[in-house]
């Protein structure tokens, strides 16, 4: 079951809503539906979007702001779905790497918020979302040394080991991952969060022969 503890140096500052789903699932090669997917998806941001409207999308301010209000710089330390959109907008193909990475970064681009999908396996105890401190470091994926200080971060008993910036490679996914967490991390209310989640999980089951162990909203508002 999904237990993901809000550390209140977090939710003091800003809301946090995470929608989560853990599941089975099979690694392999992205097919030619999901890439069609992923193609289509980006055919219509590039249609729609100007370079200089991303940071206005709804979802990538609120993030930008959240980010601001806990002092780490959004145009220097960018939201992984700011980047996303904007190497799409930019026309720059993304990097196909496997199923769940490409399923990820298809939710990314359908929400506009920062996901993260981790292997479970990697992950040892309890998962706190939490803020970084100074001087905290870890190797983010294809990303080499991030500073953490001030920004969101999941960690376990063994330490960080994703953001809303960049995951680290301690919990990747691999082509031996079979037990995921998927996230999809919101700084502010959204009705369309379950909506999300079932989007997430019908590409799940469509695309990674997936069973769903559990799905589920954690929130805090900030008072």
């Amino acid at each position: 079951m999904i237990n993901i503890n809000i550390d209140k140096k977090l939710s003091n500052k800003v809301n946090v809503h995470i929608a989560s789903i853990e599941a089975k699932v099979k690694i392999k090669e992205s097919d030619k539906e999901l890439l069609e997917l992923i193609n289509k998806k980006c055919e219509e941001i590039k249609e729609t979007i100007k370079f200089d409207e991303v940071i206005k999308l709804k979802n990538i301010l609120s993030s930008r702001n959240a980010y601001k209000k806990l002092g780490k710089d959004p145009s220097r330390y960018r939201l992984s779905s700011e980047s996303l959109v904007k190497r799409v907008v930019k026309g720059n193909d993304l990097y196909i790497v496997n199923n769940i990475v490409d399923i990820n970064n298809l939710i990314s681009l359908h929400t506009c918020y920062s996901v993260g999908t981790y292997d479970l396996d990697k992950v040892n105890g309890s998962i706190t979302f939490t803020v970084g401190e100074e001087n905290e470091r870890y190797d983010g994926i294809g990303r080499g040394s991030i500073n953490l200080e001030n920004l969101p971060v999941f960690e376990d008993e063994g330490g960080k080991f994703g953001s809303t910036t960049s995951d680290s490679v301690k919990a990747m996914i691999t082509n031996d991952t079979t037990h995921i967490l998927m996230n999809i991390i919101a700084f502010e209310e959204d009705e369309n969060i379950e909506r999300y989640i079932e989007y997430s999980k019908e590409l799940l089951k469509r695309f990674a022969d997936a069973t769903i162990i559990d799905a589920k909203i954690t929130a805090v508002s900030k008072l």
